[in-house]
């Protein structure tokens, strides 16, 4: 297919997989063509795809590959699906650029080597996605790339909200909490403005990122004031193999019962905990449900779940003096009706009444009529989020 449009790439590149998606730049960024590889790492590793322009969709598996040989399978791919001569830029999702970086940033050799000095803050994601930035200076290096930061949502949290408990020699290093999930965050607040208006998105807003990586944020007048991830994307609630907030005692208590050293604990709490890790079994919320019943694992797995994220919601409402609207996104926030309706089932003394029909068919809205609190589900879309900054930058 060959095309005289501009185009634009959003490639998002998580720690198992890679999204991506082409848009047109006649005008707003318009999607054209979007997909994922997904299980990256493993040999069941999946292209999935939806070419919207000529109306084609398919799922493939495409074999054992890590991220630098499935970012040169996209490179080939999209050869055959786009004209690559017509791609402007590529924007990038990169999770952390420590207390420097929050603005999007034209990829350079500087911005690189700065960027690989900061792998610790994120090494289960920055390594991954330098090298697909690189890959692609190789195979394309005439053709400018932008980077947006995750943090970028956060940067003006409160500094009482930012600050760890911990000597100041080191927070003047710059160990704080930078939150996550950002482009996520950003798309929901503008969808929530578009959708109910600007009093509603002003107002007092609790956003639930529920997927394989989980998060919440609260968020008044616009500005996030306080969010449940911290200097890593491993802390707050309980995640699919992420262990969420631990009692850092465990750290020396660990290293001297088990001689863990701190790359077995880097591993532990961010590959082997989790749901994964109470269950034994998955950290796919969906194999959780079906075996719960007959697991007592899988059932404390869903139930330490839904108790921690219901707990962080009753924080955040103290921190906002109060709540208007609780919005339900990401994988498991916009597919599992369970979940939603576990979570929501005791908050009912914040004004929070969820509609069991409306929950169990997905809809727009799933609070009741006579709840106080307006209770949403959005599917988000990091890489619009991508795109927009990128053909801004650009420009």
């Amino acid at each position: 297919m060959t095309t005289n449009t501009q185009r634009l790439v959003s490639i998002n590149s998580g720690s198992s997989s890679i999204k991506f998606a082409v848009y047109s730049l006649r005008g707003v960024p318009t999607r054209v063509l979007f997909g994922k590889i997904d299980r990256v790492g493993s040999r069941d590793t999946t292209l999935t795809y939806d070419d919207v322009e000529r109306g084609l969709q398919d799922r493939r598996r495409i074999g054992d590959v890590d991220h630098i040989q499935a970012v040169t399978f996209l490179i080939d791919w999209l050869h055959q699906h786009t004209d690559l001569a017509s791609i402007a830029a590529t924007g990038h999702r990169l999770v952390a650029g420590g207390a420097k970086y929050w603005e999007p940033q034209l990829v350079t050799n500087e911005l690189l080597e700065a960027l690989r000095g900061l792998s610790a803050y994120a090494p289960d994601h920055l390594p991954s996605e330098i090298a697909v930035i690189e890959r692609l200076r190789e195979r394309m290096p005439d053709m400018p790339q932008v980077v947006c930061f995750d943090t970028a949502f956060h940067r003006h949290l409160p500094r009482v909200a930012r600050m760890l408990a911990i000597p100041r020699r080191l927070q003047a290093q710059g160990i704080e909490r930078y939150g996550f999930h950002g482009l996520s965050y950003a798309y929901l607040m503008e969808e929530l403005e578009r959708q109910v208006g600007a009093d509603a998105a002003h107002g007092r807003v609790i956003l639930a990122h529920l997927g394989n990586g989980v998060s919440l944020a609260a968020v008044h007048g616009g500005q996030c004031l306080d969010t449940s991830m911290g200097f890593s994307p491993a802390a707050g609630v309980p995640m699919a193999t992420r262990s969420g907030d631990l009692d850092p005692g465990l750290v020396w208590y660990l290293a001297h019962t088990e001689q863990m050293t701190a790359a077995q604990f880097q591993q532990m709490v961010n590959h082997e905990s989790g749901l994964l890790g109470v269950s034994e079994t998955s950290g796919d919320v969906r194999d959780l449900l079906s075996r719960e019943a007959d697991d007592v694992r899988a059932a404390e797995a869903v139930a330490l779940f839904c108790y921690q994220i219901r707990k962080c919601v009753g924080a955040f409402a103290a921190a906002l003096g109060g709540l208007d609207t609780f919005i339900f996104a990401g994988g498991i926030g916009e597919h599992s009706a369970v979940i939603r309706a576990r979570i929501c089932e005791q908050l009912g003394f914040l004004g929070i009444h969820v509609d069991a029909d409306r929950n169990t068919n997905n809809e727009a809205v799933v609070s009741s009529d006579a709840s106080r609190v307006s209770v949403r589900v959005m599917p988000t879309d990091e890489e619009l989020m991508i795109a927009k900054a990128t053909s801004a930058f650009i420009a």
